[in-house]
């Protein structure tokens, strides 16, 4: 079976639009998808003229979350009118009266197309077999999917006999469109989120490194929520391509670590970086956690061997270099901000270094459970003037999804460390800069212990500046933001 193409979703209002965002979208694209459901006046003829791609004409109706809100007839009085101008797909919706246009093209180029937006259907086989039985060329189904778990009758269903295109829509499904081949899929879609969680292409491409994934590709992912932002695809992707490995980083999207572990199983998954807020609940899945993440109540990485899993904690690490080549982490006064796994990490690792540790969280009985499970003390919330040479913020607050400082607090100590790493230069680092406190922003940790996860799973570091190169390039077209590890 052939690798799957990429297909571009393309949309305007007008004929010039709609022409000017495909020839946008040849650039990178195998085929493109266009969406005359989108134009004010459904054209096919100047939506077709002069393209320099294979094409698929799609009219949907709202009823399959398409925006065409005229009558079937007229929908498929426009497909028939682009099936005549020689579009080399049609899509047509499951529900519709489509046998004029099956008959017609003798099912050629036909994409027979199945949304379900209540969830995923009980029998996929059975409706994928009622659907081939039209003599469609291709059958896309694309379900509703909440949990990573909701994936797997998509994956039971593959099958490299007949064409066949297998969605996920939504955050949880986005592993479905980048792992395409897994999931056999003809061609998988990008664009401007024209679906439910649909990736824009400079994504599929520069960070997920579509074009290199292969059906029997090795699976590794980051996974917790919200993922989406994460920089760690675009570290790690880098990093097999530049080893020639077959292998691909993918995001995972479930705050329940029971959901992630019937996923991993189902999808075959060989490692995995741990974010928010599972760094704690996946320790009870675990057949071997290392001293350091036992230690920290933490793990950020996950190893799959032979259906073993073992976790490890490569935060304290990441977090710990940059620091060590600014100053002496010895007799330290330092004050962590926060209490969840990334602080617990980071404040454990400063123990060990002979810093002494105080927890300031919100909550201070958050900050009291953190420190009793480390073995660190608790401070005041704001922490009280004078009370540290370094301050380590592990909140999420000075994000770009989470703006602000995490507290207003006298900033009168040597050393300020925000673990944000988007974007760069955070409202705590600027005003401690102001201050003349050295500052360290989170993109180094995230840096130092991604390159240790790497050598984790694979045996081999990364060349020397190649994850740093790949987050900024990242960062450079983003506009998210992130705490933490991943």
């Amino acid at each position: 079976m052939p690798d799957p193409e990429l297909c571009v979703t393309v949309a305007g209002r007008t004929a010039q639009a709609m022409v000017r965002a495909r020839e946008a979208a040849e650039a990178d694209a195998d085929l493109v998808e266009l969406r005359l459901d989108m134009m004010e006046r459904p054209d096919p003829a100047a939506a077709l003229s002069g393209r320099r791609r294979k094409a698929i004409v799609t009219c949907r109706p709202v009823r399959a979350g398409g925006h065409f809100e005229g009558s079937d007839e007229e929908r498929l009085r426009i497909l028939r009118e682009a099936h005549a101008l020689g579009a080399e797909y049609i899509d047509i919706d499951f529900d519709a009266p489509c046998e004029a246009i099956l008959a017609e093209r003798q099912g050629r180029g036909v994409v027979l197309s199945k949304h379900d937006f209540t969830g995923t259907p009980a029998d996929v086989p059975g409706l994928l077999a009622a659907m081939r039985i039209t003599g469609a060329e291709i059958v896309k189904l694309a379900t509703t999917t909440e949990t990573l778990s909701d994936l797997i009758p998509l994956l039971d269903a593959v099958t490299a006999e007949q064409p066949t295109i297998l969605i996920g829509m939504g955050a949880a499904g986005v592993v479905s469109r980048i792992l395409a081949a897994r999931f056999r899929s003809r061609w998988t879609y990008a664009g401007e989120a024209l679906a439910p969680g649909q990736l824009p292409v400079r994504r599929m491409l520069h960070e997920f490194r579509f074009r290199r994934i292969r059906y029997d590709s090795r699976v590794y992912g980051v996974v917790g929520r919200p993922v989406m932002h994460s920089l760690s695809a675009a570290m790690h992707n880098a990093g097999f391509a530049a080893r020639g490995m077959n292998a691909a980083y993918v995001p995972l999207e479930t705050n329940d670590a029971a959901d992630f572990r019937r996923f991993a199983d189902a999808i075959g998954l060989r490692g995995a970086s741990v974010t928010t807020p599972l760094k704690m609940d996946v320790v009870p899945l675990l057949d071997e956690v290392t001293p350091i993440a036992s230690d920290a109540g933490a793990v950020n990485t996950i190893s799959i061997t032979g259906g073993r899993w073992a976790g490890t904690n490569t935060d304290v690490d990441g977090f710990l270099e940059p620091l060590r080549r600014r100053v002496k982490i010895a007799g330290l006064r330092a004050t962590v901000l926060g209490a969840g796994g990334a602080a617990r990490g980071v404040a454990l690792g400063l123990i060990r270094a002979g810093a002494a540790v105080a927890i300031s969280a919100r909550r201070s009985e958050a900050a009291r459970e953190a420190a009793v499970a480390i073995g660190a003390t608790t401070t005041s919330w704001p922490p009280p003037p004078g009370s540290w040479d370094l301050l380590v913020n592990a909140t999420s607050v000075g994000s770009r999804v989470l703006p602000g400082v995490p507290v207003d607090l006298a900033i009168d100590g040597r050393i300020v460390y925000d673990l944000v790493y988007d974007p760069p230069l955070t409202p705590l680092l600027e005003a401690a800069k102001a201050k003349g406190c050295t500052i360290i922003g989170g993109l180094e940790m995230l840096v130092a212990q991604a390159e240790r996860q790497f050598e984790i799973w694979t045996g081999q570091r990364p060349p020397s500046g190649l994850f740093e190169d790949a987050a900024q390039q990242a960062l450079a077209v983003r506009s998210f933001g992130s705490v933490g590890s991943v």
